[in-house]
């Protein structure tokens, strides 16, 4: 497809659309769980499905030294380590008010340590908070265990640290190397830092080493993006992930503070993500979806390739997870069946948790017919490919197969009554490809506006 052509439809589908790590999105949740309801469907979902395949626990961690411009996720800047104990503590104590609704010790398969910036914490504050976990736990011998670092101050104590407590993955949040860039988003951290931080991981034994990557960012262009991919690809890191900057100003008051005039528009965006992705795949890395690339190597592809690809709120995973304990301010939830988020502010998370209760407060409890379109949703985004099943088939002829039609036109889709499957170009929009099975979105609920989600480019 020529690059005009591309335009064409870049301008036609950059719509306010969700990212779809969850089904059904966030906006559509209540705003006040049923925190009764919820403890019994932890539990008894406990119960019937995590005997053998064990739990993820994602613990977010949320304090930064300095504020990123860019950022949308829930943070809190300080300089102030002293709040470190403080926050291990909560965890702890919310970490116990689940571990009573676990009839026996679980079986941790996944830990993954996000935030904010996990490398805030001191070595030895990390490891106070996961030996209290798994002092009350079994640890899979398939274990994986990942963390978010930032290259500016994640040290060689930390690495080790976390990897004789298991850790074998760590993601480090590079976004661009650009100088220019860097100063205009608020995060300064020299090249030298980040071979600093890769050259370590592997020193000490990490055997995935990640990179983040942001296209979209103000003041971005076609040469600064060449040259970050290029000292990227030097690096040769195990995974990419090149996320598209989402423009949330309404969401997170940081992005107000930049020039709108500075970010590329969508045509010029996608003529950055073409252009590294030409770039990694030309070095062999496989294109994983939404945005992801891996070497032939790491065990994200061999997932795809055996058709096993998962995806969460954590990401892409090679193995599915179906329970998933979110632990912290703001963390997420997902036990296949509902949907639980803590408190977003620091304090009302420490209110709930120091009266011995659970901070969820808001959250979804899935229908029959979530779980099935959440399923086609899952299919698309992790192996653009899907089998419709009868029992959907109302749904499906009212609101899916009419957007479906439209996408087939431009030749994004391939389908018929019986399976959908994505095309090379549909590869660009799988976002758009999966909001023609979002019934919450296309029932038009009057609550929700289209607004509130970033532009699919």
């Amino acid at each position: 497809m020529f690059l005009s052509e591309l335009d064409k439809l870049v301008s036609k589908y950059n719509l306010p659309v969700p990212r779809y790590t969850s089904y059904p999105t966030v906006p559509f949740w209540k705003e006040e769980i049923d925190r009764m309801k919820w403890q019994e469907a932890f539990r008894d979902q406990y119960i019937n499905s995590c005997k053998e395949e064990g739990i993820s626990i994602y613990i977010h961690l949320p304090f930064c030294e300095s504020l990123c411009t860019y950022c949308g996720c829930n943070k809190k800047i300080t300089t102030n380590h002293q709040v470190e104990e403080e926050y291990i503590d909560a965890i702890t104590k919310e970490w116990d008010l689940y571990r009573k609704l676990m009839p026996q010790k679980p079986v941790i398969r996944e830990i993954h340590l996000g935030g904010g910036t996990p490398t805030f914490f001191s070595p030895e504050n990390l490891s106070i908070v996961l030996n209290r976990i798994f002092d009350d736990a079994i640890v899979h011998p398939q274990k994986e265990f990942s963390l978010e670092g930032h290259p500016n101050n994640t040290t060689r104590n930390h690495l080790e640290t976390l990897f004789k407590l298991g850790f074998s993955r760590i993601s480090y949040g590079v976004q661009d190397n650009d100088p220019e860039v860097q100063r205009i988003i608020n995060r300064i951290q020299p090249l030298e830092n980040v071979k600093n931080a890769i050259q370590h991981a592997r020193y000490v034994g990490y055997r995935s080493v990640n990179f983040d990557l942001i296209y979209g960012l103000p003041r971005q262009t076609l040469a600064s993006m060449e040259r970050t991919i290029s000292q990227t690809l030097d690096l040769k890191p195990d995974r990419i992930a090149f996320y598209s900057y989402a423009h949330v100003p309404w969401n997170s008051r940081a992005q107000r503070l930049f020039d709108e005039n500075d970010l590329p528009d969508a045509e010029l965006k996608m003529q950055l993500y073409l252009l590294a992705k030409r770039m990694f795949l030309s070095h062999g890395y496989v294109d994983i979806g939404m945005d992801h690339f891996s070497l032939p190597s790491d065990e994200l592809f061999l997932a795809k390739k055996a058709g096993q690809l998962y995806r969460n709120f954590m990401g892409y995973s090679a193995r599915r997870t179906g329970f998933l304990l979110g632990l912290g301010v703001s963390a997420i939830s997902d036990i296949g069946k509902a949907f639980a988020q803590n408190q977003k502010t620091l304090q009302h998370y420490y209110d709930a948790i120091n009266r011995k209760e659970f901070a969820v407060t808001k959250g979804h409890f899935l229908s029959r017919e979530d779980i099935s379109f959440r399923k086609y949703i899952l299919d698309i985004s992790c192996n653009g490919h899907t089998i419709f099943r009868n029992e959907d088939r109302i749904a499906l002829e009212q609101f899916s197969f009419p957007e479906l039609k439209k996408l087939a036109t431009d030749r994004l889709v391939v389908f018929n009554n019986k399976e959908l499957t994505v095309t090379d170009t549909g590869t660009h929009f799988i976002r758009n490809i999966c909001r023609a099975f979002d019934l919450h979105l296309l029932r038009n609920d009057p609550s929700i506006k289209p607004a509130q989600f970033s532009r699919a480019v």
